[in-house]
């Protein structure tokens, strides 16, 4: 299984909308990638170490699949609608990861 993680830096000056990222972004990934996304899960930045000290990260995105390829196919066919909504929810660049799930 591969994990796809979205992060979205917690910036000077970056905005974040969780609420349109909830309720419409993450819904409409999940219909655009089907059954080849296993699950998904969001996760809002709240404090780092130093405690007291701001979030590395405003948010971050979670998507399961059963590898790379399945990814890959998923996100050829509708990669570009996914990519086009980011604007409505964060002035920043998303970082994307992709990770081997090993426990």
């Amino acid at each position: 299984m591969i994990k796809v993680s979205v992060f979205y830096p917690n910036t000077p000056g970056s905005s974040f909308n969780m609420d349109y990222y909830l309720t419409r972004h993450m819904p409409m990934v999940g219909e655009k990638l089907g059954a080849a996304c296993k699950s998904m899960a969001v996760e809002q930045g709240v404090g780092s170490l130093p405690p007291g000290a701001a979030a590395v990260y405003s948010a971050m995105g979670h998507l399961y699949f059963d590898s790379v390829q399945a990814f890959e196919a998923a996100l050829a066919q509708h990669g570009e609608a996914i990519m086009a909504d980011v604007p409505n929810y964060t002035n920043v660049q998303p970082i994307i990861q992709i990770s081997d799930v090993k426990m």
